[in-house]
């Protein structure tokens, strides 16, 4: 039976899940209201990027693999509690195609508190937040305990002080640039403010997961040239995500997803489809724009005017294609390694972020 590139993937899904099982992994956390909120979405599975990217990039420089699944895990856990903070800030009440954690935890109030609505809801917001600063705390300390499983730990605090000390700091900044940059005028927002924004908000963990899965391979403080090769191409790969996730936010398929399509829109986001749009689009059709953006409560119809909108200027186009450019660019990158599986499962796993549909 033939291996395919989705089979590879589960496989790490499954390590990195198995991990997760692990009681010699876990943490005390209480109560237990806490700990559903903490484990609703790692127990809920994901699409394992960045584990994927971490593992394999720690295989293609013959890594340990215990150590590379450990971490795995941690940066997964990293990545969780940055997106249950987001859902409370983008008020996204689904993720996944389940409630998100503040919309879960919000029920759980109702249900086993008798809350009121109002009170349910500060209750959900503030558990979510809470099980967000625990599974950051979980990753840190998985990332503490890899010199138990024989990373040297002058190599694991590396990875502490990157992961806290750069990425931490550029991920919080890409959120709060993201919060902002919707206040302001469409065309005051350049294409380089959004391209940060990525770079920060997203890109930033992608990068980590290809430099620390080489540096825990190479098991020496000091990255070599094939690991800055595998952060590069990680960072270009997860721009180049990000640019097929606003696509798809856009023009994919609500079912598919697991979210809305049209959330971006309705929170005025200012996406790179937007600028292009914007700066092409006539007075009416800015107008049109302008009265969706930003607006909670547009309809599913006006969703569909704007986007119909956004195609035709060839915003939605140009943004795909700026996806393949920089998908271009990370396989460059990736020529630098010595040819193996793991190099060609990273490739695919670049190839896929771009052409994925969910």
């Amino acid at each position: 039976m033939t291996i395919t590139f989705h089979d590879e993937l589960q496989q790490i899904t499954d390590q990195v899940q198995a991990a997760l099982r692990d009681p010699a992994l876990h943490p005390h956390f209480a109560p237990a209201e806490l700990v559903t909120a903490m484990m609703a979405y790692p127990r809920a599975g994901g699409k394992g990027l960045r584990p994927a990217m971490l593992m394999w990039s720690s295989r293609a420089l013959n890594g340990d693999e215990t150590a590379a699944v450990r971490a795995a895990l941690a940066v997964e856990l990293y990545h969780i509690y940055s997106l249950v903070h987001d859902d409370v800030i983008d008020r996204d009440r689904v993720r996944r195609g389940r409630p998100s954690v503040h919309a879960l935890m919000e029920g759980v109030g109702k249900t086993h508190f008798d809350l009121s609505d109002s009170e349910a809801e500060h209750y959900g917001l503030s558990m979510a937040i809470l099980a967000g600063d625990a599974l950051h705390s979980w990753s840190i300390l998985l990332l503490s305990a890899l010199p138990r499983c024989g990373v040297d730990p002058a190599v694991a605090l590396r990875l502490i002080r990157r992961l806290q000390g750069l990425v931490g700091p550029a991920i919080v900044e890409g959120e709060a640039r993201d919060i902002q940059l919707p206040f302001l005028p469409v065309d005051e927002v350049s294409e380089q403010e959004i391209l940060h924004v990525i770079l920060t908000k997203t890109s930033a963990l992608f990068a980590f997961c290809g430099w620390a899965g080489g540096l825990l391979a190479r098991g020496v403080q000091e990255e070599d040239e094939d690991v800055r090769a595998l952060a590069a191409f990680a960072e270009r790969a997860g721009i180049a995500f990000q640019l097929q996730d606003d696509v798809l936010g856009i023009v994919g398929d609500s079912a598919t997803l697991g979210k809305p399509v049209g959330s971006d829109l309705r929170e005025g986001k200012r996406t790179l489809i937007v600028a292009l749009g914007w700066a092409r689009a006539s007075e009416e059709q800015r107008h049109l724009m302008a009265s969706v953006l930003g607006h909670p409560r547009a309809t599913v119809e006006e969703i569909a005017c704007v986007t119909r909108v956004l195609q035709e200027l060839g915003a939605v186009d140009d943004t795909r294609e700026m996806a393949r450019r920089y998908l271009d660019e990370a396989l460059h990158y990736l020529d630098h390694l010595a040819d193996s599986h793991p190099k060609q499962l990273l490739r695919e796993l670049a190839v896929n972020l771009v052409q994925r549909q969910r």
